[in-house]
């Protein structure tokens, strides 16, 4: 099917429904803290009232509409369900390199917004004019502005044969590049495991890996391992509550713009590297731009779902033979060193960087930014 242009449009009965809710709000009470941190228990109350009285007063959604509408938009049916992409060609043809970038949770294609112009017109960006790219970003299925699969079966494999499809028989590209983290790293990694001819390289800036058995006797596995228990610990409840019960939640979170902003806002505050002050990082804009992604389409629920299909799809066992690059952020969510992957990865690029967490091309774009490019040019 023909991809049809699209544009972001939210009624004005949502944005009105949402400012209602908003001044709505019940809150609860503080629940009990042992210190100072507000963030001991999850979000702290005090500031996710400051943030959705700005979402309410302050935040202006029309004029973030506009900028996400200036970069063209598409949508095309793979497999019955619509996806949501911005697909932007580069600014020197002979140079261009076709790159999917694909987001995770709690994040949205918003992350990728203001990579795009570096990517496609590196020469109007300080770069290099011979690093273009054609960048496609598409939402997953059941994310953002893009269609809610009706059937179950919609996991990370087979969302990457939907992008696949997606680049090759939408776009037409015979061969393409990948990026992604989080959902997005288990996407792309599907793809490039699954359709080694069509796939340039993959790079990640999410990849897990565990030591074998002499692998963590080594002094320098201890504080990887102890990070993983900590996080295995500390931050898994939201993955075992969406990979079990996503519809309980959902139902809550959908009628909660409150409920939504507090789930996803702590996210981006204990992933990222902010030292804890999430607004060292991001802007309420920005926090709140991505959160409109689950809120106005109603997709909250529908997102949550990647991670109960994730846990039943078939694991496809897979082997990466193709050009892998690693951004290894020092406050991401789990951190492997680069011999744990090398028995499944076939990693031709490997760096460490000094600073940033999950959230990279939110949180250090510039550093992700030259990481990408470094690596596709040894692939050129």
């Amino acid at each position: 099917m023909t991809p049809r242009p699209y544009e972001i449009k939210v009624p004005d009965a949502v944005l009105d429904d949402l400012r209602e809710r908003l001044a709505r709000t019940r809150w609860p009470e503080m629940l009990p803290q042992a210190g100072d941190d507000a963030w001991e228990r999850g979000a702290s109350l005090a500031y996710v009232q400051g943030l959705c009285a700005y979402w309410r007063e302050g935040y202006d959604w029309r004029g973030q509409e506009a900028a996400l509408n200036a970069w063209p938009q598409f949508i095309s049916t793979i497999d019955g369900v619509d996806v949501h992409y911005w697909h932007v060609k580069a600014a020197t043809a002979s140079a261009a390199m076709p790159l999917i970038l694909v987001h995770g949770w709690p994040g949205s294609i918003f992350e990728f917004h203001h990579l795009i112009g570096p990517l496609t017109d590196p020469a109007a960006h300080g770069g290099d004019a011979a690093d273009a790219f054609d960048v496609v970003i598409p939402a997953l299925p059941g994310f953002g502005f893009s269609g809610k699969p009706s059937k179950p079966g919609w996991g990370p494999g087979r969302t990457g044969d939907a992008f696949h499809k997606l680049m090759t028989e939408e776009l037409g590209y015979a061969k393409y590049a990948t990026q992604g983290g989080d959902w997005g790293s288990a996407v792309t990694s599907a793809m490039a495991a699954t359709y080694p001819d069509a796939v340039i390289g993959a790079h990640l800036n999410m990849a897990v890996g565990f030591p074998n058995a002499e692998q963590a006797k080594e002094p320098d596995a201890k504080p990887y391992i102890e990070r993983a228990q900590m996080i295995q610990r500390d931050e898994m409840g939201y993955f075992q509550t969406q990979a079990t019960k996503p519809m309980s939640l959902g139902i809550a979170q959908a009628d909660s713009p409150a409920g939504i902003a507090a789930w996803i806002t702590e996210k981006f505050r204990t992933w990222s590297d902010c030292g804890g002050d999430v607004e060292s990082v991001y802007t309420k804009d920005q926090l709140l731009t991505n959160v409109m992604f689950y809120w106005a389409p109603n997709s909250i629920a529908s997102a949550a779902n990647m991670y109960y299909e994730a846990r039943r799809e078939t694991p496809r066992g897979f082997k990466i033979d193709v050009p892998v690059g690693v951004a290894m952020f020092p406050q991401e969510l789990t951190r492997s060193k680069r011999e744990w992957l090398e028995h499944r990865m076939n990693i031709t690029h490997w760096t460490e960087i000094p600073r940033g967490g999950h959230f990279a091309a939110m949180e250090q774009p510039e550093l992700l930014l030259e990481d990408v490019r470094a690596f596709f040019r040894t692939l050129r």
